[in-house]
């Protein structure tokens, strides 16, 4: 496939994320059904789901971004691959947000492409580096993501037994892929990257939440 291709591949890529049309693995939707009488919500409830939801969704769009631009520049073969399964799996979690913000009748973040467009090039940047220093990326993101999760799991109403059980599943996949990462041959990153990497994901998280 020719770098013109390969381009136009990523726009339709990035399109298809944005508009919420690229399709996940057909996983089922972690909630299982409730009884509405007992799960509902007050408005507080819900709009701090509508919240943690919007971040969280834009999370994953930048998730989407992170590994397509690694994947794009990477030249080993076997972690291409691995980086282009990852984003596959990682589009369920996408799809999962997008529906239950819909439920709770919330709306994405507006800056989602801004999102998308900075994640892919760091990403490539990241790429770049080397195949051990890619991998060394996705494992620190992965493990930043768990304990995002986390914070948002202690802050939700109990009551909100669908959004935790998304949450959770999207939780184990992370601590999954960031396992992955580590077998693959990932290098640690220096402190300060770290740093900036979870400065950069608060910036991010603290707008997605409002905007």
């Amino acid at each position: 496939m020719s770098i013109l291709n390969n381009i136009i591949n990523e726009f339709d890529i990035a399109l298809k994320t944005l508009s919420d049309k690229k399709a996940g693995t057909d996983r089922e939707y972690p909630p299982t059904p409730v009884d509405k009488n007992t799960s509902k919500l007050s408005k507080k409830e819900k709009d701090l789901s509508i919240q943690m939801m919007r971040v969280n969704h834009a999370g994953e769009v930048a998730a989407q971004a992170l590994y397509r631009g690694q994947a794009f520049v990477c030249k080993d073969k076997k972690i291409k691959e691995h980086l282009i399964h990852a984003g596959d799996e990682e589009t369920d979690h996408l799809v999962w947000c997008k529906k239950r913000l819909n439920e709770l009748g919330g709306n994405s973040s507006i800056l989602n492409p801004i999102w998308y467009a900075s994640s892919f090039t760091i990403g490539a940047i990241f790429g770049a580096m080397g195949e051990k220093t890619s991998l060394g990326f996705v494992e620190e993101t992965e493990k930043q993501v768990v304990i995002h999760l986390q914070k948002h799991l202690d802050k939700i109403s109990k009551k909100d037994k669908e959004t935790i059980e998304i949450l959770k599943t999207m939780q184990a996949d992370e601590d999954l892929h960031a396992g992955q990462a580590n077998e693959s041959g990932a290098e640690e990153l220096e402190s300060p990257t770290k740093k900036i990497m979870e400065f950069t994901a608060k910036v991010m998280t603290s707008t997605s939440k409002y905007i």
